[in-house]
């Protein structure tokens, strides 16, 4: 217990110690801990992602089953998370529920170093424009939330940009599962197809909606979490902290849900078009735009697509048809 207690006050003088005088290695000591922790949900929840992706694009392995609701009553209703993830299983093995992990865990790295960077340039330029000032105490809240979710934004949408190329290459790793394809089975192989096939702008197919999600879903969150935690939670009130995080939860899965269109639409323009069953006629139409991809959704009645994994309704008159694997 006394050499615990040593070394537990080594630790607490020199720790400081070094962030003071070595601010950079602390620095690079955050971003590191934050790659790590992020490789680790990524980990995790890649399964339920990859899932995800395959009912977005319309694959549907398994017909409907007659189920409950969540008022008990008898429908028909489309195989949920875990009936599905034991399909992928029967045919590639738990392995298989880790396509395309390789690239994501990519674009999660470099996507945090990215974001670290340009968080960092942001507030190192606001403290240049007002050298020595303080904000006040009466100072204008809604102006530094706008401020800040400026800098948010601005962070995002440079680690969105650079780690692009990454997710379109997961995306098309996935897709492949529809028709047992092996055009995107490497990195390196998968980079050499989509520059030599589509050039440049192959590498950022999907980028603009994808883009206007971050953006909208950062905004909504944040405005409205600044909305309920100024006009509807008082000071005075008990456990105010707590409640203000849960107020910031909930805004967040609001926005998600308003800006979750734009997620879809961007994930199959990552894949339309690409040499791939999953993204070709006459599994899936030829989209010239993302806007048209919206549109074709939109009347289809299709644009929440993937949205639940539980208590997935059948769409409304459609019909499964069982060779394609599809409705129609």
């Amino acid at each position: 217990m006394a050499v615990a207690q040593f070394f537990d006050k080594i630790i607490a003088i020199s720790v400081p110690k070094v962030r003071r005088e070595y601010p950079v290695y602390s620095k690079m000591a955050d971003t590191c801990g934050q790659v790590l922790l992020g490789s680790g949900l990524t980990v995790l929840s890649h399964p339920v992602m990859y899932i995800k992706v395959l009912i977005q694009v319309g694959h549907e392995p398994l017909p409907p089953t007659l189920g409950r609701n969540l008022f008990g009553r008898q429908v028909q209703q489309l195989p949920g998370l875990f009936a599905y993830a034991k399909h992928i299983i029967k045919i590639d093995g738990k392995a298989g529920l880790y396509n395309g992990l390789a690239p994501r865990l990519c674009a999660g790295a470099i996507g945090t170093v990215v974001h670290s960077t340009a968080r960092q340039i942001c507030q190192k330029k606001s403290s240049l424009q007002l050298p020595g000032s303080k904000p006040k105490a009466d100072e204008n809240a809604l102006k530094s939330v706008a401020e800040e979710t400026t800098k948010e934004m601005i962070a995002r949408s440079c680690a969105t940009i650079v780690t692009h190329p990454f997710h379109v290459i997961t995306l098309r790793c996935m897709v492949q599962f529809i028709g047992r394809e092996t055009k995107y089975s490497g990195m390196l192989d998968s980079i050499v197809t989509i520059y030599r096939e589509e050039g440049i702008w192959g590498f950022f197919a999907g980028l603009v909606p994808r883009l206007l999600a971050d953006v909208l879903s950062l905004w909504i969150c944040n405005l409205l979490a600044h909305v309920i935690n100024t006009y509807a939670i008082d000071d005075s009130m008990s456990h105010t902290g707590e409640i203000r995080n849960c107020s910031q939860a909930v805004t967040g899965f609001f926005a998600s849900m308003l800006t979750y269109p734009f997620v879809l639409v961007s994930h199959l323009m990552a894949v339309n078009n690409c040499g791939l069953a999953g993204g070709m006629p006459p599994y899936a139409s030829v989209y010239p735009t993302w806007v048209d991809c919206w549109k074709h959704l939109s009347r289809e009645g299709n644009l929440g697509r993937g949205n639940s994994l539980f208590f997935r309704k059948l769409p409304a008159g459609k019909k499964y048809v069982v060779d394609e694997k599809r409705f129609f």
